[in-house]
């Protein structure tokens, strides 16, 4: 059966951002700008383009994800399926087949299973800082980046942790639970000003940065541990080892990313060295700490408190127990005064939320509709300035291949009919990630080119879009 030619699209309903010459700005720079040419009454406006296979993109949303976020996805025109809850990796292997993209929170394991069982995903969304929850490997490998939100909570993550230090100086949350258990209880033994105490900041990234600020506005001493040399801001200090900062801060608080290295990084040993009457606040990721460890910390009084907001297993939904099925010491933690325990609620904020959904759904809709990857987390960053919308012959290939010699020059030959106008390629790993707009293509030849390209021996997944 001969294929049918695809109609290229000549009109370009909607205007999004065009980006310049990287020569002026960082590529970063470019990708924040708000329409800014259009707004200055640009004469070449950027063309839409869309994926010749001519298949409706149909999204899932999975944890609530903001309804702004679906309403972006909506006027792109993406079929957009919404759940509140978390999705286990059997219902995901049921549903995912049918979705091009998959957004998700923290909750949501995507897995190997998962990506082996979704022929059509695309793009992979992680609507959080964290992107553990994610096989990043084998997504890359199937030619899938993923995109994460590394800025949007960082504030309402900072405020938490603030709020934090001040109810366990002042045992707020046990002076409370005495409150409504009907009990007064009115002292001031163990119960301190956060002025003048030392906050040990353990990852000195965009929240442990930004804590610091807000720290030292309370009048708080701040040092920060790191594992790379980072300018402070304000009057803190970086120490050198972790050693150093457990020794001498009245509060220590994590902020860094579940890896190998910092599964458990504080444990018996660690907690040992910690000044004894000192907290210990972990929202980061919940198998950095050894709880049982840290339930003995404070079980002989050498610690006065923590606030947990991260757990090594979490429930799948609201109204879900937390007991000992889900982690086998829950029962013995929920019974320890002076500890704040909280559902993972560091970056749930209506601010927050908004700027993710924001984020997030904008770097998934630059990668389906313009192949751009800048900001994927396990994916080469490769981008090209806009094909204007008096550009109608032309046609964006996006080729994701193995990471090996002579892919360029097969890719090149098949190509030379053609006048490349632009082309740009980097590589991450095992994988690279070629993007070309080429010029004088007519209708007749674009599945000719998409199989050609598709059939060269390092192809991973192949799109064009037109």
């Amino acid at each position: 059966m001969t294929p049918q030619p695809i109609a290229i699209p000549q009109n370009s309903p909607r205007v999004v951002a065009t980006s310049i010459s990287p020569a002026s700005q960082t590529i970063h720079d470019r990708l924040r700008r708000k329409d800014s040419l259009a707004a200055m009454g640009a004469v070449r406006q950027p063309k839409v383009l869309h994926p010749v296979d001519n298949e409706d993109l149909k999204l899932l949303l999975l944890e609530n994800i903001s309804q702004e976020a679906v309403q972006y996805f909506q006027a792109q025109g993406f079929t957009v399926d919404h759940y509140t809850k978390a999705f286990s990796e059997d219902e995901l292997v049921e549903k995912i087949p049918q979705y091009h993209a998959i957004g998700i929170r923290s909750k949501t394991r995507i897995t190997e299973r998962v990506i082996k069982a979704a022929p059509k995903l695309l793009v992979i969304g992680c609507f959080c800082i964290g992107t553990n929850q994610v096989d990043l490997v084998t997504a890359a490998k199937a030619g899938i980046p993923v995109f994460n939100s590394p800025f949007s909570n960082s504030r309402s993550v900072a405020e938490l942790v603030i709020a934090e230090i001040i109810a366990l100086s002042r045992q707020l949350f046990q002076r409370s639970h005495e409150m409504r258990a009907g009990i007064w209880n009115k002292q001031s033994k163990g119960c301190w000003e956060v002025r003048g105490k030392t906050l040990g900041i353990v990852g000195y990234g965009h929240i442990g940065s930004q804590l610091s600020v807000l720290a030292e506005a309370l009048g708080m001493r701040v040092i920060f541990y790191d594992v790379i040399n980072i300018m402070p801001l304000g009057s803190a200090r970086q120490v050198e080892t972790l050693r150093a900062l457990l020794a001498d801060a009245d509060f220590v608080t994590l902020h860094v990313p579940e890896l190998p290295e910092t599964i458990n990084m504080i444990s018996k040993a660690e907690l040992s060295l910690m000044k004894e009457g000192s907290y210990l606040i972990n929202n980061a990721r919940g198998r950095v700490v050894d709880i049982p460890s840290l339930i003995e910390a404070i079980r002989s009084k050498h610690l006065a408190g923590a606030a947990l907001d991260v757990y090594p297993v979490e429930p799948g939904s609201n109204g879900a127990p937390f007991d000992d099925q889900v982690n086998t010491w829950a029962t013995t933690l929920r019974m320890l005064p002076n500890v704040i325990l909280t559902p993972h609620i560091g970056g749930s904020t209506e601010e927050a939320q908004r700027m993710i959904g924001e984020e997030v759904s904008q770097a998934l809709t630059r990668y389906l509709n313009y192949g751009s990857t800048v900001g994927a987390v396990n994916f080469p960053e490769v981008d090209l300035r806009a094909i204007t919308a008096e550009q109608g012959d032309h046609v964006r290939v996006c080729h994701v291949h193995n990471n090996q010699p002579g892919v360029l020059r097969q890719v090149n030959d098949i190509l030379s009919p053609y006048n490349v106008e632009k082309q740009y390629s980097d590589s991450k790993g095992d994988v690279a990630y070629l993007l070309a707009d080429i010029a004088d293509v007519s209708p007749m030849d674009v599945n000719k080119l998409r199989e050609q390209i598709r059939k060269t021996s390092a192809n991973i997944l192949t799109r064009l879009l037109a």
